[in-house]
This record gives structure tokens, sequence and C-alpha cells, in this order.
């Protein structure tokens, strides 16, 4: 099973018959004819407030063994209808696919559609889909369920109603741009990610999706959250194009105390680059869905810090308080740094966090873990407060999310264009070549002042030299690091021209 094809997601249009929401216990009521339920976006939080005073119940794993074993090729042979899609033939600005259980999509979620304060549960029937001779129909009367749903709009053509969104698996949901493809997700929330004892990946149980007016520009979702630590209350407000923006308004109901919780999380892949091929053989420049961390911290300060592929486990945290924002970035957009006609991986999104309001203290959480191929998900990026969050009380976050080509804000000083390592001069050291482009350095060519600050939190660093570099217009940074005994250096760098700071910050974590 391949990982770029998880991301194309198969999905199904389909007919629908509409029936009650659910329970107040997050179970879905018994099938009632065409009745209705009134529906208020409190109605959700208050949903979320009475299921976390119960004991977690997990999903009840009904589906048929079959279809639990399907193979990622018989998952693309359940085939949707198109033509049948939610809103498909009455004129609105979106269309809703829904996404069949089964493969590694096992849990059931409960979608419901709202109009004019009220909610109708979407309800399953095989004829939905259509089975290609790789898998068998589910037996006459199995009720399996949907796992999640896909949104359409007119993205790249006004003609064309193109995915924009899908929300899958867990509390994965992910997004795209005008003119790219599927790359990295985002998450509802994070527990326990990277920690001995085992991460916990919340879900989401029941989806309710607003009928959008014919004038809107955006879809609302408001989505229940259940984990055996935590419920939450989510809506969701999505505007496609480009970029393509959501608005992220969570309410956390702990049932546990949230000692390692990561709020906005990030999930990418990131295989190697030019400045970590170690033990890499391969045609292509370089494979990965995102290639560096970006923060905008509360001191108005820029980092960015290039992804590794380690051999071991690492965690990394950006101390912060009042974060202005934080991503998971693509910078190399040209079909040569990557020489992938398949993945094309010079289209995949960047993903920036804005918050909105004051999240206080806390720390950019970065996780990097090792992967062998392309096909995982070893990248984990979030917002962890600095006090964990306690049982029994309400807490409220928004967001914005930027699935976007470039963040929509940036330093005004020089960025990180490329990064570059190899072998030392003497053994047991590394050679770092780093190239700074934009800000002034296109009129300071000739400026004998500008130097690059270097600092290691182990070994040492020697023979530090900048360069102007008249092919990009901007400047180059080389420097021999010697490790000596260190498990793993902490490198910054910074262009400086006397006092006057000339780049954002590179931060880098070289490991053995």
């Amino acid at each position: 099973m391949r990982r770029r094809h998880v991301l194309k997601a198969l999905g199904m249009m389909a007919t629908v018959v509409l029936l009650p929401g659910t329970s107040h216990d997050g179970e879905a009521q018994a099938p009632a004819g065409g009745q209705t339920t009134a529906f208020a976006t409190t109605d959700v939080q208050k949903l979320a407030r009475d299921l976390a005073t119960k004991p977690f119940a997990p999903p009840k794993n009904d589906l048929p063994k079959a279809l639990q074993q399907l193979t990622y090729d018989q998952y693309r042979d359940i085939r949707f209808k198109r033509e049948r899609a939610l809103w498909a033939s009455e004129g609105l600005p979106f269309t809703v696919d829904l996404l069949p259980r089964g493969f590694i999509y096992k849990e059931p979620v409960m979608i419901s559609l709202v109009a004019e304060g009220h909610a109708q549960r979407v309800s399953y029937t095989p004829d939905l889909f259509t089975f290609g001779p790789g898998v068998s129909p589910p037996a006459e009367g199995t009720v399996t369920g949907f796992s999640g749903f896909r949104v359409r709009a007119p993205l790249n053509r006004a003609e064309d109603f193109d995915e924009c969104a899908v929300f899958q698996g867990a509390s994965y949901f992910r997004a795209l741009a005008k003119g790219q493809g599927y790359g990295l997700s985002a998450r509802g929330l994070a527990l326990n990610t990277a920690e001995s004892s085992g991460e916990e990946f919340p879900l989401f149980r029941t989806f309710w999706i607003e009928r959008p007016r014919p004038e809107a520009s955006v879809l609302v979702v408001h989505a229940l959250l259940d984990s055996p630590s935590t419920t939450g209350a989510y809506r969701f407000t999505i505007r496609p194009g480009d970029p393509t923006m959501m608005d992220v308004e969570l309410t956390l109901y702990p049932r546990v105390a949230l000692t390692h919780v990561g709020l906005a999380p990030l999930t990418s892949m990131f295989f190697f680059g030019p400045h970590d091929r170690r033990g890499i053989d391969d045609f292509r420049s370089s494979v990965h869905d995102s290639e560096g961390l970006a923060i905008w911290n509360g001191r108005e300060e820029w980092l960015w810090r290039p992804l590794i592929n380690p051999d071991t486990l690492q965690m990394s945290a950006f101390l912060d308080a009042s974060p202005r924002g934080f991503g998971l970035v693509q910078r190399r957009r040209a079909f040569t740094d990557y020489q992938d006609l398949e993945a094309r991986y010079e289209r995949r999104p960047s993903l920036w966090v804005e918050p909105i309001g004051d999240w206080g203290q806390g720390a950019v959480q970065l996780v990097e873990i090792p992967s062998k191929s392309e096909y995982n998900d070893n990248i984990v990026a979030f917002w962890r407060p600095q006090h964990p969050l306690p049982p029994d009380v309400e807490y409220r976050c928004t967001y914005r999310l930027h699935w976007c080509w470039a963040p929509p804000v940036g330093p005004t000083q020089a960025v990180t264009a490329a990064t570059r390592t190899g072998a030392g001069p003497e053994p047991n050291t590394r050679r770092f070549v780093i190239d700074f482009v934009g800000g002034r350095l296109a009129e300071l060519q000739d400026d004998p002042a500008v130097m690059p600050m270097l600092v290691t939190s182990e070994g040492a660093v020697k023979d530090p030299v900048a360069h102007a570099n008249p092919a990009t217009g901007g400047w180059r940074v080389s420097f021999v690091l010697v490790p000596g005994n260190a498990a793993l250096c902490d490198l910054r760098c910074i262009l400086q021209r006397g006092e006057e700071r000339l780049s954002e910050v590179w931060s880098y974590r070289w490991t053995p």
C-alpha cells in the first residue's frame, strides 16, 4: 500500500435518506422516518459536556470482517456515484461526497445535514455505491455506515467541482488550495504524542454539515470529538480558494488532566532532502511533503527549522508566549527540486496556523520520527500549553488554518532558501552551506560588513564564512561543525550587519 495513493482518498457520492440526529450519549438513534431534531451550535457543546461526565465508550466494531480486511486496491473498487452527491442538483456552491467504511477506516461516523435550525441524519444504504470486481458487496440488510466525507467546490474552474477538503480517520482532516494536490494533514487534537505511554488518537464521532446558501463562499461543519481523556465540540468554517482557509473554534471538556496535549496539530512527511540524504540511494533530489517548520514567535522573531529524518526519535520545543503563528512549509516549488512526475511534491500544500486571541505561554513542539520510506507520516508539530488542561474545566481555543503555497505572512528580512550538508575537511566533522535570499541582501552584495552569527549547543563551529551569491542575489554562509562526542547539536545562524539583523533565524538539529 502506497501512501501517496491513500492521500487520493476515494469517495462516493450518494442519494441520501434523512433521519434524526444523535442521542446525547454520542450513539446514533434508531432510524425513524423523516423526523428532524432542532439544532444549534451550543447543542454540540452540550453534547460534548454531557459525554465528558461518562466513561469513554469506544465505537462498536460492527464492520463485517471482509470489509475490515480490504486491501487498498479493493477499497478503491468501492465506487462513488458522482452524479448523486449531496446538493449536486440544487445549484449550491458546495457538494459533499460520503466515504465508506473499510480498509483502515473502520470507525463509524454519524453525519447529519443542518438547515433552518434543524438536523437530519444521513442514512447509509448499499445502493449508494457501486462495487467493482475486487470486492463483494455487503450482505443484504447490512448497514456499515460512513467513515467520513469529502467537500467539493469550484476550486480550479468555475464549471468543475474539485475536492477541497476531506475529513476521514480519527480526527484527521486535510485540504488544498487552487492548483495543489493533497499532502500534509491536520488533526483536531494530539494527545501524548511520542510519549512512552503511547499516543491517544481522539476521533470525530459525529459531524453536522450546514446547508450553504446559493451565494455562500463558506461551508460550516460542526464535529463532536471523543477519546478516553477528553471530549470536544468543534466548528469549522471552510473557505476554498487560493489559499483555502479554515477557521477552527474548539471547546474541550477533559475527563482527566491533559498533561501532554497538542493544539492545532499538523502531521507531515519528510524522507530526505539536500541536507539529509544519509543512506539514501534515490534518483530524486528530495522527497517530502514539508521542508521545514516556520515560527513567528511572540517576540516578533522569525525562525526556520529545516526538517530531518533522524536515526532516533527527536523532540524539540520552541518556548514562546502569545505566538503569532507557525506552520509546516514547502518552500521549494520547482519540479527540478523533486523530479517526481507522479507525486509532484512541489504542489503539496504548506499549512500555516494563525492563533486567534492570546494563547499564553507554552511551546511549539516538533516531533521527528525515523522513517525508512516516504509512505509514513513522520513529522508532527503543534502548540503545547505551558500547563496541563485540568479535568472538569471548559477550555476554548480558536485559530485559522491557511492551506497555501506560502504562508500569508513572512519576515521582512532574508529567508533560508536552501540548507546543504556534506563531509567536513577532517574526520567526524560536517560542513554546512546555507543560502539566504530576500530582504536587503541584494543591495549588500559588496558589503564586507555582512557577517554570520553562529552558535551551537554542543561541540564547536569553525571556519564561518559569508559570501555574496550573485546567482541568487543573496548570501551564502558556510561553516564546519566539530561535534566531538555530542549526541546532538542545536545550531543557530543569523546574518547580521553590525547590530542590524538581516535574516530570519536558521535553527538546525544535527545528530550523529
